[in-house]
């Protein structure tokens, strides 16, 4: 595994949804703060986002892609309404005048169609690339940049668009997947990214962080893992330190547990296998470890996790 793809499936939980809805006139609907990630993608028309908080607005139109990381509130509007508007903001459960789900019959003057979606996430470990995603990731549609990303959203749309076709119960959550992955990587590329674009761009880093997520288990250790980056430990321990923000061992062990977490959360697996798959030579060890991260035991970290699903 790389570390991106460690960052998402370390959080996610469940299965992601999405509507494709057109609506036109004059319309307003809000989006509750929510648990996880928000998306929107739009296929037609012009619109606006309206971040809860503040936030300037987002004007979006078509063939944009705009992603809310850590599931804030706000508004989609058609135009950048004023706060009496926002206020009367019909919420998108219950659909605002004119939306109909799937493809309209015939276009309407002014409609808007778009992609809206959420994901389920796991916010009690998220991955630091996570956490420094900005509220609202916004990726314009140009003209040559990020050919996956409307690829996937091309795909996409058309599995949300009309009858339901053979297959599209695994199709559209594996294009969901996806999307989201490729919303992060463009994101990542813009070079409007944080620290972390900064940490997979540099060979070490990178060279390290991708030996640690490719074998938690084995016995690492300083030296080891330094001969892997091809470098000096001093030097493996500056790098590294200066752009992941905690040293080498001390980020393995905390990948470690949080990768246990996944495990205790998403298999049926003993303890004692977990801890082995982990790098803990006993589940007491492990049990150890793992309260003095989280604050309770493997145990209790697995039923409320079972509720919580």
């Amino acid at each position: 595994m790389d570390v991106v793809s460690d960052a998402i499936a370390a959080v996610r939980i469940g299965q992601p949804s999405s509507n494709r809805v057109r609506v036109s006139g004059s319309w307003c609907t809000r989006f509750a703060p929510y648990e996880g990630a928000g998306f929107h993608v739009v296929l037609e028309g012009n619109c606006w986002l309206l971040p809860d908080g503040g936030g300037p607005p987002v004007s979006l139109g078509p063939g944009d892609a705009v992603l809310l990381p850590h599931g804030t509130g706000h508004v989609i509007a058609d135009s950048p309404a004023d706060a009496a508007a926002v206020a009367r903001a019909v919420p998108f459960e219950l659909r605002p005048d004119g939306t109909l789900p799937g493809r309209a019959a015939a276009a309407a003057s002014g409609a808007v169609e778009m992609l809206c979606g959420k994901y389920r996430l796991d916010r009690s470990r998220l991955h630091p690339l996570m956490l420094e995603l900005p509220t609202v990731v916004h990726l314009p549609n140009r003209v040559g940049a990020h050919p996956e990303l409307h690829a996937a959203i091309s795909l996409l749309g058309g599995e949300l668009g009309g009858e339901q076709r053979p297959g599209s119960c695994m199709a559209v959550p594996s294009l969901l997947d996806l999307l989201l992955v490729y919303m992060i990587r463009s994101w990542m590329a813009e070079g409007s990214g944080g620290a972390w674009s900064a940490v997979l761009g540099d060979p070490v880093a990178a060279g390290a962080l991708r030996a640690l997520h490719s074998d938690p288990a084995a016995p690492w250790t300083n030296d080891r893992l330094a001969a892997e980056a091809g470098v000096s430990r001093p030097t493996l321990a500056r790098r590294f330190t200066a752009l992941v923000g905690r040293p080498p061992m001390a980020y393995l062990t905390w990948w470690r547990l949080t990768y246990a977490a996944t495990l205790l959360r998403d298999t049926p697996d003993p303890l004692a296998a977990i801890a082995r798959r982990v790098g803990y030579g006993t589940p007491y060890a492990f049990s150890h470890a793992f309260s003095r991260e989280f604050g309770t035991t493997p145990g209790r970290y697995r039923d409320a996790a079972g509720k919580a699903s």
